[in-house]
């Protein structure tokens, strides 16, 4: 069967089999980091919701303060867990975070935490922009994110994981080295764009799937999470593996959901052969030892 132009567009297809090896720092088998989505919603838009029936009102006070208890309460929550284990976050950042929640921004730089562009707020996709109206909107992300962090962001994700055609090259005008967005790996590859990388991230570990979309309890998603790792661990006995989790913090911040996280972080960290680090670390190492072609 031919492929189209557009099967193609992206990225080549290439099976994990037929890789070169891939070596993490001192040895380590998996490469572990936490993407920790934090995030702003528009008030007078609808967004993930716990209750549809309402999420079409203007203003949507269940929804949208169910969303609000992330930056309130359930990161500041998370942050204990993170630190305890020794895990820096990969923050996935909207960049009107960086006008509501200074604070926010404060505790990141005193952690070291890696900032990557996550657009202007999470009630705002750019799928279906003409290339100048995105071109423009991520230069403002862009900047605002810089500006506000003082470091200029290397990784995209979208909002809801979503793109245009035209995304990856214009991120890498704009000095970006990696997207997120292709949940489709276990090791980072090569994006089409020269320069430009996809880094591991699951869609079915996020915590947004397994506690809203699948109604996972926290044993659950303990349980989950720890089988993910240990065969990625398994997987990766002669080439490295990524094991991305992707947080929320109105999510798995949640006071009956907290102690599930850390058990799934003092598990993680327990092992032997783990690199955990960001994502910005991974991108950066991947790039560096010649990982450069995927399907060479």
């Amino acid at each position: 069967m031919c492929l189209t132009r557009l099967d193609t567009f992206r990225f080549d297809y290439s099976p994990i089999t037929e890789r070169p090896t891939i070596s993490w720092p001192n040895g380590a088998r998996v490469a572990f980091y936490v993407g920790l989505n934090i995030e702003h919603y528009q008030i007078d838009k609808p967004s993930t919701s716990i209750f549809g029936g309402t999420a079409m009102l203007q203003p949507d006070p269940l929804n949208y303060g169910w969303r609000d208890y992330g930056p309130r309460v359930g990161l500041w929550r998370m942050i204990e867990s993170l630190d305890r284990h020794g895990v820096p976050a990969s923050v996935l950042l909207n960049s009107d975070v960086c006008r509501h929640y200074p604070q926010i921004l404060e505790a990141g730089r005193q952690r070291g935490w890696a900032w990557l562009a996550h657009g202007r707020d999470n009630s705002t996709f750019q799928a279906g922009m003409g290339a100048d109206t995105e071109r423009a909107y991520l230069q403002d992300v862009t900047d605002t994110i810089a500006s506000a962090t003082g470091v200029r962001p290397r990784g995209w994700l979208g909002p809801a994981l979503t793109e245009t055609f035209e995304t990856p090259r214009i991120l890498r005008e704009l000095g970006y080295d990696y997207v997120l967005d292709w949940t489709n790996d276990d090791q980072p590859y090569p994006l089409n764009v020269d320069g430009m990388f996809s880094v591991p991230y699951t869609i079915e570990l996020n915590d947004v799937t397994m506690f809203v979309s699948k109604s996972y309890t926290g044993p659950q998603f303990l349980e989950a999470v720890i089988d993910q790792f240990d065969q990625l661990y398994s997987d990766s006995e002669h080439s490295g593996r990524v094991m991305s989790l992707p947080l929320h913090p109105f999510i798995v911040g949640q006071p009956f959901r907290h102690r599930y996280l850390d058990r799934a972080l003092e598990h993680i960290t327990s092992h032997d052969g783990v690199w955990v680090t960001t994502s910005d670390a991974i991108a950066a190492h991947y790039q560096s030892t010649g990982n450069r072609r995927a399907d060479s």
